[in-house]
C-alpha cells in the first residue's frame, strides 16, 4: 500500500522525507518531485530496486535509468574521470535542466539497466528532490509514468499511473508546463546533445567555447 505526504506543509514535508529516505534504503520505490517532471525513483545501488522501477514503468533493460545527485561533488565518485567540459557544464547548469552523459566508474556496484559503461547524470532544482538526495545519495529516478503515457506535472497524475507499484509519493505541487532536461553526451571528444530541452545549444556552445553537435 502507498502512502502520500504533502511537502507543501512543513510537518508533510518532514514526515514525508522520513518516509522515503527509509523506503529507499529498504528497496523500494518512491515518487518525488523534479524542476522537470515528477520522477520515480529507486537507491541506485540496488540492483533488485532499479529492476522494480523499471516493472513498474513497464520499461526494458535497453533504456537505462540515469542518476540524480544531491550536489557537484557526488559525480566524482560515480565516474571514471570528471573533464574540463564536464566541470564547466556542471558548474554552469546544476541544479537544473541538463543531463550528462559520462563512462562510469568502472569499479561501481550497480546496475542501471544496459548502459554499456556510461552514466546519465543530473542534479536537479527542486528542494524537495534534493533534500532526499542529500539524505540517501544517488538515486535511479526515471519519469514517474507507464511508459507510453505522457509524464506527470503532479503527484496525483503519477499516483494515478502507477498505484502501489511505489510505496512513498512526495506531494510538492505541481510542477508546471513539462520541460525535458537537455542531454549531453561527453563520453567522445566532441560534446554532442542526444535530447534538446530546456538547456539551448547556444548556451552550451557558449560554456563550453566549443560547437556542440545537435542529434542529427
Amino acid at each position: 500500500m502507498s502512502t502520500a505526504y504533502d511537502c507543501n506543509r512543513p510537518d508533510g514535508r518532514e514526515s514525508g522525507l522520513a518516509a522515503a529516505a527509509n523506503t529507499v534504503r529498504a528497496g523500494g520505490l518512491v515518487v518525488l518531485p523534479t524542476d522537470t517532471v515528477y520522477g520515480i525513483g529507486a537507491n541506485a545501488f540496488d540492483a533488485e530496486a532499479v529492476g522494480a522501477l523499471l516493472a513498474a514503468k513497464g520499461r526494458g533493460r535497453d533504456m537505462p535509468v540515469p542518476v540524480l545527485v544531491g550536489s557537484w561533488s557526488t559525480i566524482d565518485g560515480l565516474v571514471q574521470s570528471v573533464s574540463k567540459q564536464a566541470r564547466a557544464l556542471v558548474e554552469a547548469f546544476w541544479p537544473g535542466g541538463l543531463s550528462l552523459i559520462l563512462p562510469q566508474a568502472p569499479s561501481l556496484a550497480w546496475d542501471l539497466g544496459d548502459a554499456r559503461g556510461t552514466v546519465n547524470l543530473r542534479m536537479p532544482l527542486h528542494p524537495v528532490a534534493l533534500d532526499l538526495l542529500r539524505e540517501v545519495g544517488p538515486m535511479a529516478v526515471s519519469s514517474a509514468n507507464r511508459t507510453g503515457n505522457p509524464p506527470p506535472a503532479t503527484a496525483q497524475q503519477a499516483q494515478d499511473q502507477l498505484g502501489d507499484s511505489v510505496q512513498v509519493y512526495l506531494d510538492g505541487g505541481p510542477t508546471g508546463e513539462p520541460v525535458a532536461s537537455t542531454i549531453v553526451d561527453l563520453t567522445q571528444s566532441t560534446p554532442r546533445v542526444l535530447r534538446q530541452g530546456e538547456i539551448t545549444l547556444e548556451q552550451l556552445t557558449e560554456v563550453l567555447g566549443v560547437e556542440v553537435e545537435p542529434l542529427a
